[in-house]
C-alpha cells in the first residue's frame, strides 16, 4: 500500500517552546488516521505543517510521495483542510460559499459537483440559506462540502466534530464513512477517543511527542490486566485512597466514576474494596469493563 503520509524528523518551536518534537510517521493511502491527544499536545500544530501552513522548524513532510517544500503547489492541489473554527462567509449563502471556493480553486465546471456535495452533505434543501444562519452540525457539513469542491485526495480534519451537538456529530461521521469509500485519505484530530476508535489507525500525540501508532485493537491489547470500573462516595478522596493501594496498577479518575487496572480482578478487588470500607466509603456500582483507548492513553502518558 502507498503513502500519502511521510513526516521525518518534524519539528516545530515557537521561540522556547517545542509543540511537535521529531515526529516520524507514515500513513498508508486510503484509510482514516486519528492523531489524538490533550489539548496542547501538537495536533493542530501537526496538521498545519502537514498542510504547508506552518514552516517547521526542522525535517520533512511528503504527501502522495512530493515533498512539500519542493512541489509545494501541487502538494496543495492534492489536499483539503478543515480548520477547527468556522471559516466561511456568513453572509453568503450555502451556494455561493461552496462557489466561492471552487473559483479560489480554480474548478471551472463545479457546478454538477456543487450538486453531488449538497446531496452527499444533505445540505441540498437549504441551499440559498445564509452560512451565518446555519445550526453548528449543518456549518460544518458545508464546510466539509467546500474543502471537497476540488475532489482532494487527502483531507485533513482538525476537530471537525467539536462543538457539534450529538446527532450532527453521528451524521457527520456517516458522511466521512461514505467518503471513505471514495479512495481518499482522511487524516483527524480529535478529541473523542471513541471517535478514534472508529479509524484504521491511531497516534497518541502527548508534549509533542509521537508516543505510539497502531491499530485500534492492537493498542488496547498493550493494557496489560482487567478494568474494573466502580461508581462510589466521595469520589476524589477514593481516589486518593486507591492510589496508595499496592493492588492496583493504575487508577484513572473519569468524572464520577473510577478505572482500576489490576491483575487479577477475583484477588485484587475484595483488597481494595475492603480498604474502601476502612475510610468509610460507599461503592455504589462496581462492574469490569473492557479495556478503552483512554485507558491505554492514560496508562502509555503516566
Amino acid at each position: 500500500m502507498s503513502s500519502a503520509i511521510e513526516s521525518v524528523g518534524l519539528s516545530k518551536s515557537f521561540g522556547d517552546i517545542r509543540a511537535v518534537r521529531d515526529l516520524t510517521l507514515e500513513v498508508p493511502s486510503g484509510i482514516m488516521f486519528a492523531l489524538v491527544g490533550p489539548d496542547g499536545a501538537g495536533k493542530t500544530t501537526t496538521i498545519r505543517m502537514f498542510c504547508g501552513l506552518l514552516q517547521p522548524t526542522s525535517g520533512s513532510v511528503k504527501i502522495q510521495g512530493r515533498d512539500l517544500a519542493v512541489d509545494r503547489g501541487r502538494v496543495l492541489r492534492d489536499i483539503g483542510y478543515l480548520s477547527q473554527r468556522f471559516s466561511l462567509y456568513g453572509d453568503l449563502s450555502v451556494d455561493e460559499n461552496i462557489e466561492f471556493f471552487a473559483r479560489l480553486h480554480k474548478v471551472a465546471e463545479f457546478k454538477k459537483r456543487r450538486e453531488e456535495l449538497l446531496n452527499f452533505t444533505r445540505l441540498e434543501p437549504f441551499r440559498h440559506r445564509l452560512a451565518e444562519r446555519l445550526s453548528g452540525g449543518m456549518r460544518q457539513k458545508l464546510s466539509l462540502a467546500c474543502t471537497l469542491i476540488h475532489t482532494p485526495r487527502v483531507l485533513f480534519l482538525d476537530e471537525p466534530t467539536t462543538g457539534v451537538d450529538p446527532v450532527s456529530r453521528r451524521d457527520f461521521w456517516k458522511i466521512l464513512s461514505n467518503l471513505l469509500k471514495t479512495g481518499i485519505t482522511i487524516v483527524m484530530t480529535t478529541p473523542y477517543l471513541d471517535e478514534a476508535e472508529r479509524c484504521s489507525r491511531v497516534g497518541l500525540i502527548h508534549e509533542g511527542k509521537l508516543v505510539v501508532v497502531d491499530t485500534p485493537q492492537a493498542l488496547k491489547s498493550r493494557l496489560h490486566g482487567a478494568v474494573i470500573e466502580l461508581v462510589c462516595t466521595e469520589i476524589r478522596r477514593a481516589f486518593a485512597v486507591l492510589k496508595a493501594a499496592p493492588e492496583a496498577a493504575e487508577v484513572q479518575l473519569f468524572g464520577d466514576r473510577l478505572n482500576l487496572v489490576v491483575q487479577d480482578p477475583e484477588h485484587d478487588a475484595p483488597a481494595l474494596e475492603a480498604r474502601l470500607a476502612r475510610e468509610g466509603i460507599e461503592i455504589l456500582d462496581k462492574r469490569i469493563i473492557r479495556p478503552s483507548l483512554e485507558n491505554v492513553f492514560i496508562s502509555l502518558t503516566q
